[in-house]
């Protein structure tokens, strides 16, 4: 797959390795909690309708990503390419709104024939003044753009995600306070990045004994969550109701039957949920922890609200 510029020599042309969509409903999570953020990680202005992204390599092997507001075509493209049919990905160049220096996300391939992918060199007419090349995040130290990857993967694995959490282990039961005690260790918890694995699944907190009282303390009102990071996540969610988010913080999905695959990020958190189940979140605080919230007596309506306020694909 190539894309060649007709007005540029045939040195010039881009191999195509890969593409992906930046439009609200649909955007590589990595470059921020939002649309708008992300079109600011790429210089680019948040216009409603969107762009594709183009990753390659030039005749010297040097990174570019190519931004086209041709949206439909990179779609397509995608679109054959997840079913294993050929696609010549080759954008007017009319529509490229920008050719940016190397790659905002991480390529395992590269196009054969030409130098290994390197970032390209800076282009004396500019007088070294142009942008850095792009690059993927660290994928050693816990951030955003990791607490982001984690949710994506969630989402694309959420059944294997499922089945390692009971839905009450983080709302208990009506009229029990929550003791800290009762709450699956940290390392008792499935991680973002890590398969999960059967032996993993955290243990639903034991109901007291007939007569006992439960211990008060500090802890949240019956029925509510016990973590203060589930709190904290679900507080600012229900806040987005009443003050909608910029585009992209809530994005909804297909799911099996009616459901559908909830997204929302916020300042230094990340949830997952399908409509018809449970929720997971990541926090900037706390690396690597998923933390699964039951339905609970607020759960349901509250990504109910959420869903409503959600951009979904066209």
């Amino acid at each position: 797959m190539s894309v060649t510029d007709e007005a540029q020599d045939a040195e010039d042309a881009l191999f195509v390795l890969t593409a992906v969509l930046l439009t609200p409903a649909q955007f590589p999570s990595v470059l921020g909690d939002d649309y708008p953020e992300a079109c600011s990680v790429l210089g680019l202005e948040p216009y409603a309708e969107g762009y594709g992204l183009v990753l390659g390599q030039d005749g010297d092997g040097a990174r570019w990503t190519v931004v086209t507001d041709d949206v439909s075509l990179v779609a397509c493209a995608i679109a054959a390419w997840d079913c294993g049919m050929e696609y010549d990905l080759s954008p007017d160049e009319r529509s490229v709104v920008a050719a940016l220096p190397g790659w905002p996300l991480a390529v395992a391939v590269a196009a054969p024939g030409i130098p290994a992918p390197h970032d390209p060199e800076p282009d004396p007419e500019l007088g070294g003044v142009d942008r850095p090349p792009l690059c993927p995040p660290d994928s050693e130290n816990w951030g955003p753009a990791q607490r982001r990857l984690g949710a994506d993967e969630i989402a694309l694995q959420w059944a294997m995600w499922r089945e390692q959490v009971d839905e009450e282990v983080e709302f208990t039961e009506p009229g029990q306070q929550a003791n800290a005690e009762d709450q699956p260790k940290a390392e008792d918890r499935p991680k973002a990045g890590d398969e999960p694995k059967a032996e993993d699944e955290p243990k639903a907190p034991e109901k007291p004994e007939s007569g006992d009282e439960p211990e008060q303390g500090d802890g949240p009102e019956p029925g509510q969550p016990s973590h203060p990071a589930v709190r904290r996540v679900l507080e600012e969610a229900r806040a987005y109701v009443d003050k909608p988010p910029p585009p992209g913080r809530i994005r909804s999905a297909f799911a099996s039957g009616e459901a559908r695959t909830l997204r929302a990020d916020g300042p230094g958190w990340s949830m997952v949920a399908r409509t018809d189940d449970i929720a997971f979140i990541l926090v900037d605080d706390e690396p690597g922890e998923v933390l699964p919230v039951g339905r609970g007596p607020e759960l349901p309506g509250l990504l109910r609200a959420l869903d409503e306020l959600a951009v979904r694909p066209s």
